[in-house]
């Protein structure tokens, strides 16, 4: 169990309930906003605004939603203001973390992001600390029931990716693309009629630190509470946890 992997395979699986709970609306909300802001309200100018509105549609997040949100991005809308920043730090066992956050209020967000990290065994470093731990990639997760592993990998590696390999968790083919080719590749899939259960611009670590139970346990409750604050929107990890501390630690997964 990876942290990349295995929590962008979880994500995906908690869609139905965060959309109940209104928290992933919400944070695709604040990334419509955030990208029609800095890039303009046309996708097709605007790459990272076009991914935001793919994950939106993913999320069967209302179309009316997404306008409305794009609209207070460019100011056609009145909407609150957000600030981007990044925030690196270390979990149990000197775990790399990058925190992505859209906040209102940088203050109080980083005091509620230090008491998180405090509380399982975590802190919040210095910038630049762990960012060389990780490589920017576009990332793409494709159902293995969906198509055959050899038909997959000439239709991607013809679109432009660089590498497909299995998820940890068995069930997906993942597809690593340079950052600047993620459309071009997702597009490419579509077109064969390959269907995508995620595709996104990530953070992916060079190396991992393995952890055993007592820190797994710690990293598994300190993952889901950042996930669940309400300016995070992307937490990036370089944990590894084998499948025997995974049980010890509680068997979550």
């Amino acid at each position: 169990m990876s942290g990349h992997s295995k929590w962008a395979s979880i994500k995906h699986k908690k869609a139905t309930v965060d959309v109940r709970k209104g928290k992933l609306f919400s944070r695709i909300s604040k990334e419509l906003s955030v990208a029609a802001k800095m890039g303009g309200g046309d996708p097709g100018m605007n790459p990272r605004l076009r991914l935001a509105i793919d994950r939106a549609k993913g999320a069967n997040m209302p179309a009316d939603n997404i306008k409305k949100a794009v609209m207070k991005g460019t100011g056609e809308l009145p909407g609150m203001s957000y600030e981007e920043t990044v925030y690196e730090g270390y979990g149990p066992g000197g775990a790399a973390l990058i925190l992505e956050v859209l906040t209102d209020n940088k203050n109080r967000t980083i005091s509620e992001l230090r008491h998180i990290m405090s509380k399982q065994g975590g802190n919040i470093g210095e910038t630049g600390c762990v960012a060389w731990i990780f490589d920017k990639k576009g990332y793409i997760l494709v159902d293995k029931k969906t198509i055959d592993e050899d038909a997959l990998m000439s239709a991607a590696l013809d679109a432009g990716a660089e590498d497909i390999r299995n998820s940890p968790e068995e069930e997906n083919y993942e597809i690593i693309t340079a950052p600047e080719n993620l459309n071009s590749v997702r597009e490419f899939l579509e077109k064969q009629n390959i269907a995508l259960n995620l595709s996104e611009v990530t953070l992916i670590p060079k190396n991992y630190v393995k952890l055993e139970a007592e820190d797994a346990g710690k990293m598994l409750k300190l993952m889901d509470a950042l996930e669940d604050h309400d300016d995070i929107q992307n937490v990036y990890a370089n944990f590894d946890i084998p499948e025997e501390a995974l049980k010890e630690a509680g068997g979550r997964g």
